[in-house]
């Protein structure tokens, strides 16, 4: 009851089934994340990163530590679905709120089609007697049906997915560490620290690149309103799954990059074909350590993460057309489902479209890859603003270190990481970022200007007073 009074303060009805528990919350965001995520881009960041790949990832999860604190005092003041388009519109201004859903639109939106995409091909390269555009629609297929059946459903898939990729990745970590001690590879500190090679700005690249790996942690935020344990639950377990998975990562990538089979070439001419984990799992163990990898890899994105990816993507758009700032129709809730019904239809028909349109290209996977990570580490800018605006500014807190330390210190590091992003990437996303400007200017003309419910101003000591409480 607590929870619905919170909603109706906003101006909103309990509409999504409150089913999710903390189990739930570090499984959907492990699956988002994806336990294997790195073998699917291992070479990109080794090569982008001069071979300290291990050190990008700690890097990356340092940065989104500060993060995921940020998003944990948001989440507590606006407990709701919308993630960073609500807290920016209700923690700065709402126009700043409808700029920073759209600059994560590039995230939400484009992940699954990413998603489908790298899994088709994958697929298609073991089995090429059926197309890619085969795997795409049975992919999209699949997810979207089970996301239309339920949340409750969609855990339950999750679940089952997530036992299957640790298994993988268990497998993984015990040959490779028995094949470096039986002298296969070369045991070495080099991708955590190599001096001949490094420098801040390098690491700082290959960061961007990685980062593609930890985008879903956030979006556990987007379940809000369908947690039975409230705004507490979604920072424990935003944490939670960004350490766990952040080790993950780290030791399977340490592991790889002591196995490499020529680092030298893979440095100099990178991993066009995506294969440089595979490579050196069959170093570790043969052939069929590197086509379970390969597989697994493969279903892994094309299931269980696009499947979750779809569910974040449905929750932003219902947040936002509710608040009449996209279609109203994407607000519609399956009165038995209890699921935003529409939204999550449009999500499988965008990812599907964008699939076959970005297989077509020779760089359709980098592309879609780099826009993604330009709006997601953008939004997550505008996140750490927030805080400070709403908390310290406008509530006056006092809470120096939650409301302005750590955030300043995430802000500080994700803007050194976009800086160095990659040029095209901050070029497409400056556009898109524009784009999203003239929409604003248009609904202000049209008399739709971002209003969002709820945004009563209240006096500071009272604000002080319900903090202590």
């Amino acid at each position: 009851m607590q929870l619905q009074e919170e909603l109706a303060r906003y101006g909103y009805r309990q509409e999504l089934a409150r089913k999710l528990r903390f189990r739930d919350l570090v499984a959907y965001g492990l699956v988002y994340m994806v336990p294997i995520a790195p073998m699917a881009i291992f070479g990109s960041v080794y090569a982008g990163s001069g071979g300290m790949v291990a050190l990008a990832y700690v890097v990356g999860v340092v940065a989104l530590v500060f993060t995921a604190f940020s998003y944990a005092q948001m989440v507590k003041a606006f407990p709701m679905s919308g993630s960073v388009y609500n807290y920016a519109g209700r923690g700065i201004s709402p126009p700043v709120g409808f700029l920073a859903g759209w600059v994560i639109l590039l995230d939400y939106v484009l992940v699954p089609g990413l998603l489908y995409l790298v899994a088709s091909v994958a697929m298609h390269a073991t089995v090429p007697a059926v197309p890619v555009w085969l795997w795409l629609l049975g992919f999209v297929a699949v997810n979207t049906v089970v996301n239309s059946v339920g949340i409750r459903m969609t855990a339950v898939v999750t679940r089952v997915m997530l036992v299957g990729e640790l298994i993988v990745l268990l497998i993984f970590l015990v040959v490779a560490g028995w094949a470096l001690a039986t002298g296969k590879g070369r045991f070495s500190w080099d991708a955590f620290y190599n001096a001949d090679t490094f420098t801040w700005s390098l690491v700082a690249g290959a960061v961007s690149i990685a980062v593609l790996s930890f985008l879903g942690f956030d979006g556990i935020s987007m379940l809000a309103e369908e947690t039975k344990g409230g705004s507490r639950q979604i920072g424990r377990a935003m944490a939670a799954v960004l350490v766990l998975a952040g080790l993950l990562f780290i030791a399977q990538t340490w592991l790889a990059a002591m196995l490499v089979p020529e680092p030298a070439s893979l440095l100099a001419e990178g991993d066009p074909n995506g294969t440089a984990f595979y490579d050196a799992a069959a170093v570790a163990g043969g052939g069929w350590l590197a086509t379970v990898c390969a597989v697994a890899t493969a279903i892994a994105w094309g299931l269980p993460n696009s499947m979750v990816a779809q569910v974040a993507t449905s929750r932003l758009l219902y947040a936002m057309a509710r608040d009449r700032q996209l279609p109203a129709f994407l607000a519609k809730v399956s009165i038995r489902r209890s699921v935003p019904i529409n939204a999550t239809l449009l999500t499988g028909v965008v990812s599907l479209t964008l699939g076959l349109y970005m297989a077509t290209r020779a760089d359709g996977i980098t592309l879609l890859s780099s826009l993604i990570n330009f709006g997601a580490m953008v939004a997550f800018l505008v996140l750490h603003v927030s805080v400070v605006v709403h908390h310290l500014i406008r509530r006056r807190t006092g809470n120096w270190w939650a409301h302005l330390v750590m955030p300043g210190i995430g802000f500080v590091i994700l803007a050194y990481v976009v800086v160095n992003a990659n040029i095209a990437a901050q070029r497409l996303g400056l556009v898109w970022l524009a784009l999203g400007v003239v929409v604003l200017a248009g609904l202000y003309l049209s008399g739709r200007r971002p209003v969002l419910s709820g945004l009563t101003p209240v006096a500071p000591q009272h604000l002080r007073d319900v903090e202590r409480v």
